[in-house]
């Protein structure tokens, strides 16, 4: 019965295995499929990646999602961050309000954000990529909350007032004795906001400018006339990059909890 019980999750978790990369496999194999049509398989193929790098349109998109994520993901860590401190340092009751509505953008639909940013903006400015960067580092900022507080709840404030009383500066006891406890929250903060600001679709479409497009957009764009290979390229070369941040996040991760067991 036991056996029976172990052989049936095997299944359950393998079948959960397929079903979540599965598509992406798919989407590999299309990447070097030689033929337009993904049900045909017309040989190994390079083709699609040398195109790819040699359409203006794409890497138009692909540097404008870039320069996006990265300056809303860099804007909401450290905006996220600050926030965190303020929050410290209040009272239980103010704490716990302002946490709740740190959350409020996490548990409303992007629809609604997007439409109401779009409200927002079209009053007070031109839709554009400064449109852009303030929805996605809005949309980030929970995510970076989200992780930075409770690393920093764990910091001992007593290190802290105990280097101030040495002479410390405010600022050089935050650098030198709380930002190497929170720092790690402040990574996966950084890559949270990375990658939502990467992935959403609703509020970019919401809030970009004409003429101007990231990588979703420019998906959507074409899904009227077909997807065009040269996607499956790209979406190839975005899987790979993140299989190689998550990598670089488990090494960095170990590295601290192997460094904490030895101090």
């Amino acid at each position: 019965m036991v056996k029976m019980k172990n052989y049936i999750g095997k299944i359950y978790v393998a079948l959960i295995g397929i079903l979540l990369y599965a598509p992406l496999l798919i989407l590999i194999v299309c990447s070097f499929n030689d033929s337009k049509v993904r049900t045909v398989w017309g040989g190994f193929t390079l083709h699609w990646y040398v195109d790819l790098f040699h359409n203006e349109e794409v890497l138009l998109a692909v540097r404008t999602s870039l320069l996006l994520t990265t300056l809303a993901a860099l804007i909401a860590t450290v905006l996220g961050t600050l926030a965190c401190i303020g929050m410290s340092a209040m009272g239980k009751r103010m704490k716990n309000c302002m946490q709740s509505m740190a959350n409020i953008p996490l548990l409303n639909s992007e629809m609604v954000t997007g439409i109401a940013i779009m409200l927002l903006f079209v009053h007070f400015m031109t839709l554009g990529f400064g449109s852009m960067l303030i929805a996605h580092v809005t949309i980030g900022l929970p995510y970076v909350i989200l992780n930075v507080m409770p690393k920093l709840s764990q910091v001992n404030k007593n290190l802290y007032e105990a280097a101030l009383d040495l002479g410390a500066s405010h600022i050089y006891a935050f650098v030198k004795v709380v930002l190497p406890e929170i720092r790690s929250g402040i990574v996966a903060g950084f890559f949270f906001a990375f990658t939502i600001s990467m992935d959403d679709f609703v509020v970019t479409y919401f809030t970009k400018g004409a003429g101007i497009n990231t990588i979703s957009t420019m998906l959507y764009q074409q899904l009227r006339r077909g997807i065009n290979p040269e996607m499956y390229a790209l979406s190839t070369l975005l899987l790979l990059t993140i299989l190689i941040l998550l990598g670089i996040m488990n090494h960095l991760s170990a590295s601290g909890v192997k460094e904490e067991v030895e101090y």
